[in-house]
């Protein structure tokens, strides 16, 4: 048997979820000195940094970033109709 003890998980008052909003759910653990967070309602979980900041738990490639949104989202088709008062006089 290993004597490794698991590290003591504790919820944070008044924290809020990045991922969901969702307040009083976000539980944090140190393990080797290094903070990590989870939230209990949606499953989001991060490592921290020494400035708090949240870093990514895998590199960004173009595999697994979100695809970039429509370059206009209000863009529309438009379909010309003939006006039959503009008739082109026959010879």
């Amino acid at each position: 048997m290993s004597d490794v003890t698991p590290p003591t998980k504790r919820f944070i008052a008044g924290a809020v979820c990045p991922a969901c909003s969702a307040q009083d759910t976000v539980k944090m653990w140190d393990v080797d000195g290094v903070p990590h967070r989870e939230c209990v309602a949606c499953g989001f979980a991060d490592t921290l940094n020494a400035q708090g900041q949240s870093v990514p738990l895998e590199i960004g490639t173009r595999v697994n970033q979100p695809k970039p949104a429509a370059a206009s989202p209000n863009v529309q088709s438009v379909q010309f109709f003939p006006n039959p008062k503009l008739k082109k006089p026959q010879d």
